[in-house]
């Protein structure tokens, strides 16, 4: 954190992680959203809200009315920053940064929150998209390495083996095994190409806030997330530049078909290439049979999760042993993160020493250096 976090000044937030529901029963699924549907109605929750799950990376993002309000309200210059879930600036280029605020701060003002809120500053929870602006070394030495290998390996087998079965050697049982594993590696390459584009400027930027953290005045952890989505929309509504709205349903959990309607609209989600959606509870901070709940739970789709388990993680020896896995303790940080995010922004608020909001925000930098599978 000392090295590379951004400025201490600015960090007054450290998003929570998320994790998926518990494996799916479904053919060929390990995620699926009846499994998120089920694990709220048992925690007595009646109404959730389906998100769409953007891919690009978690960013908070602070923006001040104007270049007055940070030295006065956290004791820095600056219009805002963009930092990542870590605490480290988004941006290595200050000049990229420094329009992406202006561009939200414009959006802010045709909005007219900065009235209707009485701030004149808010911290965002947002996605920051393209997911090549922050992961383009991962891309090139992980993804396309492995999908670049795989089909160049994987063409060369189903050709020789092509030419074997025509001369008559019995192997159509490896040629067919040989097919179905360059499908999957030609599926995978699609996936993770579908997410990415060359950023040059701020216009090849698209920032999707979902939530509104804080303002001068109030958290807004509490307000129910409905508020949350129909005020974001407003900045979409009201900026010509790179700030997307994010769409999203809800779902009625003692309603069958209100039910089955969630479950329809996150097909047509990742039917089009979509990563998912994440499922919250309506309310913004919910207490069940055992304390909080999640506060979100997110369900990607069978395409997506071919990034984060491989290619050929649909394969059916392989989904079998990965429908193993352990929730527990992802479920457990996810509760515990979301709550020292709330406490941080409190003790921000009723203008505590620093050092108090960073007990807080470095109990969840804390908390994310714990041995967990980073693919759940």
């Amino acid at each position: 954190m000392s090295r590379f976090a951004a400025d201490p000044r600015w960090l007054i937030f450290l998003p929570p992680t998320m994790s998926p529901p518990v494996t799916s029963a479904e053919p060929g699924l390990l995620e699926h959203p009846t499994e998120a549907f089920s694990y709220y109605r048992k925690e007595g929750v009646g109404e959730v809200i389906c998100q769409e799950k953007h891919m690009g990376s978690r960013a908070v993002v602070i923006v001040c009315r104007d270049d007055d309000v940070a030295p006065r309200r956290f004791r820095i210059d600056g219009a805002g920053i963009c930092y990542t879930r870590t605490g480290r600036p988004f941006f290595e280029d200050a000049a990229m940064q420094d329009a992406l605020i202006r561009r939200v701060r414009a959006a802010v003002d045709a909005s007219a929150l900065w009235e209707e809120l009485e701030t004149d500053w808010l911290a965002l929870d947002c996605e920051l998209l393209p997911w090549s602006a922050k992961a383009l070394e991962l891309l090139k030495t992980q993804y396309a390495a492995v999908g670049a290998s795989s089909k160049a390996a994987l063409t060369g087998a189903v050709r020789e083996l092509e030419a074997g079965a025509g001369r008559g050697v019995e192997v159509e049982q490896l040629l067919a095994r040989s097919r179905d594993r360059l499908r999957m590696s030609e599926l995978f390459i699609d996936t993770y190409r579908r997410y990415c584009w060359r950023v040059e400027t701020v216009d090849d930027l698209a920032l999707a806030p979902f939530q509104i953290l804080a303002g001068e005045r109030h958290s807004y952890m509490d307000r129910d997330h409905l508020w949350h989505m129909t005020t974001v929309d407003r900045l979409a509504d009201g900026d010509a530049g790179p700030v997307l709205p994010t769409r999203y349903v809800v779902v009625n959990l003692d309603d069958p078909e209100s039910g089955s309607s969630g479950v329809r609209w996150w097909e047509e989600l990742t039917d089009a290439g979509g990563e998912g959606m994440v499922v919250k509870p309506l309310d913004g901070i919910v207490r069940g049979r055992r304390g909080l709940v999640q506060p979100g739970v997110k369900v990607r789709g069978r395409e997506y999760l071919r990034i984060i388990y491989g290619p050929e993680y649909t394969a059916s020896e392989n989904i079998q042993r990965l429908r193993e896995r352990s929730l527990s303790h992802k479920r457990s940080l996810a509760v515990r993160e979301f709550a020292l995010g709330v406490e941080a922004l409190d003790r921000f608020l009723r203008g505590e020493p620093l050092f108090r909001v960073h007990e807080c925000v470095f109990g969840v930098l804390a908390l994310e250096s714990e041995p967990v599978d980073p693919r759940l």
